[in-house]
């Protein structure tokens, strides 16, 4: 491999001059690559030399861009049967965010340093924190994806992410800071307050998000067989996606089984004998539909209920009827003014689940450890756990305690 500086003349007889890097690659090609500084010409056969040593270097003019690489990344995740959801998510990311600044870009001429700048460009361009974080997390997806096929050596976007290891966790951590009791998570006089005025349909729906934590997706995709109202456990194993598609969980520990308290069992032994039932498309011997009792939470029809309408139809009147709501200066048209629940999401009651999980020795009980509340929770690691509800655990008096064992190691 060697690197010298080539000098020419144009047709107008301008002096021009430029730095070649010539190589041969591992199957015994040669290439050749120009550079317009003798530093990122020394920089790349630095590099390259190593890749091609360990068999892994592909040269630019045999790779592609960043557009047809996500392509068939996307090709890849339907093969692999991903959720519509995540698969439009994926292909969102590449159609507004990537393809508009990088995806005209060979895929070996991404460094860290234009992985650096691209993020800066999305965030001179105004997309938020939280968009940028999810874009680079798929632009390192579909690297890895490209590095399988052979069409790039490097995955720079998980490079990057090793180089700057704790001090990302830390500055992440800052900026999310820490879930709130009575911002974020619901107060015992709040949940109190709403358990007084649920009714009707929601009432079993809101009890078991309450007191078994379960995710609005697993909530709208649980079924009559996995509830077992006699051991009184909960059974996850599947959810409903926002296209109303049911499929496996979020994850492998999400797969669980949840103690249901006997307010919620009560609840759901009387709304099992007014539970719509699903008509299948099937029909019995005698000619007549066959209809099942399938899903526990579903619409008028049996089928998967959408999120919005368990929110502006369930929660969140109940939420205001229980007078956990404010006021935010906003009126309708007749000029009254609006009225908004504090919460309004399903996952505030998650989050009370969790709290409660933690701190049940208020109630009477017992305080589950880390582990236990990771496996309600159904989180794929107890780092998760922690990050989200350390803060929750009780937390003893240090100096007290060890007082305690001095005085027993003395005695």
């Amino acid at each position: 491999m060697s690197v010298r500086k080539r000098e020419w003349t144009t047709p107008k007889g301008a002096q021009r001059s430029a730095w070649v890097v010539d190589y041969t690659d591992a199957a015994g090609k040669r290439r050749l690559k120009t550079f317009q500084k003798k530093k990122a010409a020394d920089s790349f056969a630095a590099t390259a030399s190593v890749e091609i040593r360990e068999g892994v270097h592909v040269a630019e003019s045999a790779s592609v861009t960043v557009e047809e690489a996500g392509k068939l990344w996307i090709a890849s995740a339907k093969a692999a049967g991903l959720e519509r959801a995540t698969i439009e998510d994926y292909d969102g990311h590449l159609r507004m965010h990537i393809n508009p600044f990088i995806g005209n870009s060979k895929l070996p001429s991404l460094t860290i340093a234009r992985v650096r700048k691209f993020e800066d460009d999305l965030r001179e361009a105004g997309r938020s924190q939280s968009m940028i974080k999810k874009v680079l997390v798929s632009l390192g997806t579909l690297l890895a994806d490209a590095a399988e096929r052979g069409l790039v050596a490097r995955n720079v976007v998980r490079e990057r992410k090793k180089r700057r290891g704790s001090s990302d966790a830390r500055q992440e951590k800052r900026q999310k800071g820490k879930l709130k009791i009575g911002v974020d998570i619901p107060t015992r006089e709040d949940i109190k307050a709403l358990l007084g005025v649920l009714k009707g349909r929601w009432r079993p729906m809101i009890l078991m998000a309450v007191f078994c934590g379960l995710r609005a997706s697993e909530l709208r995709g649980l079924r009559w067989p996995d509830v077992d109202l006699d051991k009184r456990e909960i059974h996850v194993r599947q959810r409903a996606d926002r296209y109303n598609y049911i499929g496996r969980p979020k994850s492998e520990s999400s797969e669980r089984t949840i103690p249901a308290p006997p307010m919620v069992i009560n609840a759901l032994k009387e709304w099992k004998l007014v539970c719509p039932k699903r008509v299948t498309g099937k029909k019995d011997d005698a000619g007549a539909p066959i209809i099942v009792l399938d899903l526990v939470f579903p619409n008028g029809t049996g089928k998967v209920e959408q999120l919005n309408n368990i929110l502006r139809r369930g929660l969140h009147p109940a939420w205001v009827a229980a007078g956990i709501s404010v006021n935010k200066g906003k009126t309708d048209k007749k000029g009254k003014p609006i009225i908004e629940p504090k919460y309004t999401g399903m996952h505030a009651l998650r989050h009370f689940f969790a709290s409660w999980c933690i701190n049940r020795k208020e109630d009477g009980g017992l305080g589950l450890t880390p582990k236990i509340v990771q496996e309600r929770m159904g989180h794929s690691t107890i780092a998760m756990t922690m990050d989200t509800y350390g803060h929750l655990f009780p937390k003893s008096d240090d100096a007290d305690e060890l007082a305690a064992a001095e005085a027993a190691f003395l005695a």
